[in-house]
């Protein structure tokens, strides 16, 4: 049997570790301040119920602007406002294909976010 103390396989002997429950896992080492500052303002882009609910709707499919507003019921002054947050903090990008802009998410790891807090929201209720 191992020892508690022992490192856990692919990291080096003093790696330090911490206890959680009964098992040792890595600590997390600290982070620059310019990934967490990144990292906040990423948050903060997805922290308003309609760029949550768009988020969504492109975790699903490509939309352009009147799709989202039929979809959620929003102005579409308000779906545009919405969008152009998304796109400056990098979440969505849009391709204009004729006279319509086509939006969808740059990556999957912003949806899992949401998804993720969603799914927390609902287990709590």
């Amino acid at each position: 049997m191992a020892r508690p103390d022992a490192a856990l396989p692919g990291l080096p002997d003093d790696a330090e570790q911490v206890h959680a429950g009964d098992e040792l896992t890595p600590r997390t080492p600290p982070q620059p301040a310019t990934t967490l500052s990144e990292a906040g303002e990423l948050l903060r882009a997805l922290s308003a119920p309609v760029r949550i609910a768009i988020v969504l709707q492109l975790r699903d499919a490509d939309r352009c602007v009147h799709e989202l507003v039929d979809a959620l019921d929003v102005a579409q002054p308000l779906i545009s406002q919405h969008l152009r947050v998304l796109k400056a903090a990098g979440v969505v990008r849009g391709e204009r294909r004729g006279r319509e802009v086509v939006y969808r998410l740059v990556d999957d790891h912003l949806a899992h976010i949401v998804m993720d807090a969603v799914a927390h929201v609902q287990e709590g209720t």
